[in-house]
């Protein structure tokens, strides 16, 4: 974990270090996860739509504190308690599984627009993480200097593991 800020170290440079060293672990975990609570959703309440936003959103919340958590007192509880800079500094470490789970809220949120029943709304949700899932995977790669080979590698195994979810979504159906 990074150390506190250095004096006369500007918040400008403190964020572009915080972007270049950035860990896109949880995007793809996040994206997963909403993949995995669309097909998990199952039958809805009254307002289904609705519903399914909030447990988007919430358990993209749950998962991220229980990573701020895992993350500041599993290996370093023995160091005593975190100082308040680092667990600022995990906080925005996991953020990014929240940030995974907007986008198929937004997907459900906008689907009456589109014309979507209910089933058209969790197919667009799922779709979206999938292709999330993908894009945090091919962010992450890029992010590390992986060359096109890589990216293209972690894109199709992130890929399958989106379809491997749809697939369990078709199955639970029939």
């Amino acid at each position: 974990m990074r150390s506190a800020p250095r004096r006369g170290e500007s918040a400008r440079a403190r964020r572009a270090e915080r972007r270049a060293h950035a860990d896109y672990t949880g995007g793809v975990y996040g994206s997963m996860l909403a993949a995995s609570v669309v097909v998990g959703a199952g039958t809805l309440g009254s307002y289904p739509r609705l519903e399914l936003v909030l447990l988007l959103l919430l358990t993209g919340v749950a998962f991220w504190i229980a990573h701020v958590h895992a993350h500041l007192f599993g290996a370093r509880l023995a160091r005593g308690s975190p100082a308040r800079p680092d667990v600022l500094e995990a906080c925005r470490e996991e953020w990014p599984i929240v940030k995974a789970a907007v986008p198929p809220a937004v997907g459900v949120a906008v689907s009456p627009l589109l014309g979507l029943d209910l089933q058209g709304a969790l197919w667009l949700a799922l779709a979206v993480a999938v292709a999330g899932q993908v894009g945090w995977s091919v962010a992450a790669a890029r992010r590390a200097g992986a060359s096109w080979r890589l990216m293209a590698v972690t894109a199709s195994v992130n890929l399958v593991l989106g379809l491997l979810i749809i697939a369990f979504k078709i199955f639970l159906k029939h």
